[in-house]
């Protein structure tokens, strides 16, 4: 089915069953986010609120809220955006099968967008930035967002549609020093194709002119996350996915799409910054107040009868992991066409994305020697780490599976693979003082820190434990050893105050593992952390608090630790610090008060109108 509204898309979802109606008035500041919440993590339906305190306008949610539902909402194009894109990766195929091929061939004519022949553009009426659902998300957010914004901008030396790039940054409508209805900030990070636009823009002179565009059919939605190759605007993504061509005009210099439920134009000044944030984000902490750019606005417009669409995020997994989910779906071997010898990666949704990347590369360097050891997969890890999105990896995991039986997906399974085979004297690679994540807080600063690439390949080298080894219920200063997974103890620590503290710290501690060197064999990998129970509690819980909580140049120790030639190195097991600092974001928390203030929706066995199960 192709939606021509986000409205078409609700409805049908409501038909087969994927959507509730909550008639109830609910708040904006925290309640609504609350329910999602609730709903989101059992599983449930898309949510349409059709009673937002303060706004004339209905508001939905969750609606990308599992894979499956996503799926059936592109059921109509999803295998032949698939074909599209394995013919771009292999258009030979296109030549060998013409027939075969040529209903993937006229679907590709919806990438073309549509320019709407009316001189005004089909949307009700002209608002404010007020008369919006004014949704606030998390206790500690500076304001109101748009947590599912297509930003719209275009190329100053090559202005127009088709060198347009629409990007999912997020929106802050209120709060700090923004003048309500006249100003809104502006947050993107690094790699993001808005940042090229507005550099252009200021080399110029000239304003950025941006257009917010919220709503509309849920092809434009999910088009604005497609990691899509500099030079290939989104709009044309949209229209195949969507099935339907991008509409489009123009108003006062600014591009309007005329499917949308609602658009914000403004423009953003050279060196013109406010601060934006705090913001309770997809890693589960919030991104902090920094100065990012102004949008001054010009007008606000909806469409007649518009719905509000939003979601929230939080520790994941949150509905954004259905988005990657259905990404990964539809690229396919996008990746491994790229980057030469790259079997497979994941970027592992539990650690936050970008903090933890895992990659099966391809060893071909040296078939003629016996002895393996990583050689192909650390080109390519250098190669991963200059690519896009890729280049965020914090941590990046590289293997080469001989037999293909290996899966990045398979999380416990990689890294068990992984730790059986790793050599941490030869295979620790650290990139000190570089750009990281936006939105990671364990570096040294804003969009600074560091990585680090553990590449292993050859034969077993040790069977990991399966339950803790004797030696860390001995330990002084110490407690509460935890299996995490196989090879993997989680150790209580003291809470951090100082790096020349933690210095001292873990000197007391690998003196006592020292003389245990060959015990530690099984336990290649130790965590260190403020709550060992909670962390080893489940893979999960590992994950997040492992790579999120840690600086590896800074953060990472080893037992019997060495320098060489510049290289960093340890005989025996790694240590990885990963308590919270000072310095890091505190963590997303809900609230009790509204958890207990939204109970009067659900039942006493949790459920939603009886929907929930």
């Amino acid at each position: 089915m192709h939606y021509s509204s986000l409205e078409t898309c609700l409805v049908d979802l409501e038909r087969n069953g994927h959507l509730v109606r909550i008639k109830e008035e609910t708040d904006p500041f925290l309640e609504m986010a609350a329910i999602h919440l609730r709903v989101h993590e059992a599983g449930g339906p898309a949510l349409l609120f059709e009673n937002v305190k303060g706004s004339k306008f209905r508001a939905a949610s969750n609606i990308f809220g599992t894979v499956e539902r996503s799926r059936f909402i592109f059921r109509s194009t999803f295998q032949l955006v698939q074909q599209l894109i394995e013919l771009k990766n292999d258009p030979i195929k296109a030549i060998k099968h013409p027939i075969k091929n040529l209903r993937t061939g006229l679907a590709a004519l919806k990438a073309l967008p549509l320019r709407n022949p009316l001189q005004k553009p089909v949307l009700h009426e002209t608002i404010q930035v007020a008369d919006l659902p004014l949704i606030h998300h998390w206790p500690m957010d500076g304001g109101a967002f748009v947590t599912l914004p297509q930003v719209y901008t275009e190329d100053a030396d090559q202005p127009g549609i088709m060198k347009s790039n629409l990007g999912m940054y997020r929106i802050q409508l209120t709060g700090n020093e923004y003048e309500l209805n006249k100003e809104i900030g502006l947050h993107y990070q690094l790699h993001r194709g808005i940042g090229i636009h507005q550099t252009k823009a200021n080399a110029k002179g000239l304003p950025l002119k941006v257009s917010c565009f919220v709503g509309g059919p849920p092809s434009h939605t999910l088009s604005a996350v497609m990691p899509l190759p500099e030079g290939i605007t989104e709009l044309t993504f949209a229209g195949v996915l969507g099935g339907r061509r991008f509409r489009y005009t123009y108003e006062d210099g600014f591009a309007i799409s005329t499917d949308t439920d609602f658009v914000i134009t403004g423009e953003v000044y050279p060196g013109e910054n406010k601060p934006e944030g705090p913001f309770g984000d997809h890693l589960g902490y919030y991104s902090l107040q920094h100065p990012f750019p102004l949008m001054k606005v010009h007008k606000v417009y909806a469409r007649k009868n518009a719905i509000w669409p939003f979601t929230v995020v939080g520790r994941p997994p949150q509905e954004d992991t259905s988005f990657g989910a259905l990404i990964h779906e539809l690229t396919g071997n996008a990746i491994p066409q790229e980057i030469p010898g790259v079997k497979e990666v994941h970027a592992v949704d539990a650690a936050g994305v970008h903090p933890l990347l895992l990659a099966i590369g391809s060893e071909r360097y040296t078939p003629y020697l016996q002895n393996k050891q990583p050689a192909e997969i650390l080109t390519i890890a250098n190669h991963i780490l200059g690519t896009g999105q890729l280049s965020l990896a914090k941590f990046l995991f590289i293997t080469a599976d001989d037999v293909g039986s290996l899966s990045t997906h398979h999380v416990e399974e990689f890294m068990k693979y992984v730790l059986e085979r790793i050599n941490w004297e030869r295979d620790v690679h650290f990139y000190t003082n570089t750009t990281i994540d936006t939105l990671d807080y364990s570096g040294t600063g804003l969009n600074s820190g560091s990585k680090v690439v553990f590449a292993a390949y050859g034969e077993v080298q040790r069977t990991l434990c399966t339950s803790v080894p004797g030696i860390f219920k001995e330990l002084k200063h110490f407690e509460n050893p935890v299996l995490a997974m196989p090879g993997v103890i989680a150790l209580k620590a003291p809470a951090f105050t100082s790096y020349n503290k933690a210095r001292e710290e873990l000197h007391v501690l690998t003196e006592q593992l020292l003389p245990h060197i060959d015990e530690l064999k099984s336990s290649p990998l130790i965590i260190l952390c403020d709550d060992a129970t909670f962390t080893g509690a489940t893979l999960n819980n590992y994950l997040w608090v492992s790579y999120t909580r840690c600086n590896p140049a800074k953060d990472i120790y080893g037992v019997g630790a060495f320098v060489e030639d510049k290289h960093w190195g340890c005989r025996g097991s790694l240590i990885i610090d990963a308590r919270i600092k000072p310095h890091h974001a505190p963590p997303v928390e809900k609230v009790p008060e509204i958890e207990k203030k939204i109970d009067r929706l659900f039942d006493k066995g949790g459920s939603l109108y009886g929907i929930l199960k």
